[in-house]
């Protein structure tokens, strides 16, 4: 455990590949114990014993559960609960960002059951989280919760659909409202908000699109799941205290707010 970090008990969203995993190792190096899910339970199943063989199955627990289904979720979040203790640290990363063919579909012709899976995704599975854990956090006295966004969310959008992008910058509005409510009880709520990073959403790197992409950042290369890992382990701990409802950029220098 790293002097000076007590340990906690973590949820992440999405915690079962890419930048969601990068996020629970880090949390579990610092010595937390670490609660992951997927919608996926082949996903859900290895991340939990590559972890475990890490860090101890004591600290692990993984399993298969999609964000639109509340009741779910709020089983999860008990089981959670029963097994170690409420979270006092939530990483809400799980996203969805559908493509056609590898390529964003026009705004006109987006359907509509696509926007509602992307918005209940991606922000409304954000908010369940927080209606289920920052009572608690805040009734303890402690709580850090990171909402993962998006530089589609900031900047001009070139490879994201509009819903993606809608409930990724919706995201700020929503860690405002929270901040409002549970800042005075010892809660932080920022956003963490990556460019491109070689996860799952990324082009392949033969593409014109990736391609594209590395020519756009002044850093010179892709970003890696461990540069948004090791920024949001830092916003989990007692030292990112005066550190409350930011937008952190990690992208390598491509976007640059004013």
């Amino acid at each position: 455990m790293k002097t000076g970090t007590l340990a906690r008990v973590a949820v992440v969203t999405g915690g079962t590949t890419g930048i969601g995993l990068s996020c629970a190792e880090h949390l579990l190096i610092a010595g937390h114990r670490v609660a992951i899910f997927s919608t996926q339970a082949a996903r859900a199943d290895k991340a939990r014993d590559d972890l475990s063989r890490k860090f101890g199955a004591e600290k692990v627990i993984a399993d298969a559960v999609d964000l639109r289904h509340p009741d779910a979720l709020k089983a999860f979040f008990e089981q959670v609960e029963r097994t170690w203790s409420s979270p006092e640290v939530l990483i809400c990363n799980a996203g969805l960002s559908p493509k056609h063919n590898g390529q964003r579909l026009a705004f006109d012709i987006i359907p509509i059951d696509e926007w509602n899976d992307v918005l209940a995704i991606n922000l409304t599975g954000a908010m369940l989280c927080c209606q289920l854990a920052a009572p608690k956090m805040a009734a303890s006295g402690f709580g850090r919760i990171v909402l993962i966004g998006s530089i589609a969310g900031r900047a001009m959008p070139r490879l994201a659909g509009a819903s993606y992008v809608a409930s990724k910058a919706a995201l700020a509005g929503m860690a405002k409202s929270l901040v409002s409510e549970y800042s005075s009880h010892g809660v932080t709520i920022n956003i963490v908000a990556p460019g491109n990073v070689l996860t799952d959403m990324m082009a392949p790197p033969d593409s014109p699109a990736y391609q594209a992409a590395l020519a756009r950042i002044p850093s010179g290369r892709i970003g890696r799941p461990e540069d948004i890992a090791a920024l949001v382990a830092f916003l989990a701990s007692e030292r990112a205290e005066f550190i409350n409802g930011a937008i952190i950029d990690v992208n390598g220098g491509e976007y640059l707010p004013c």
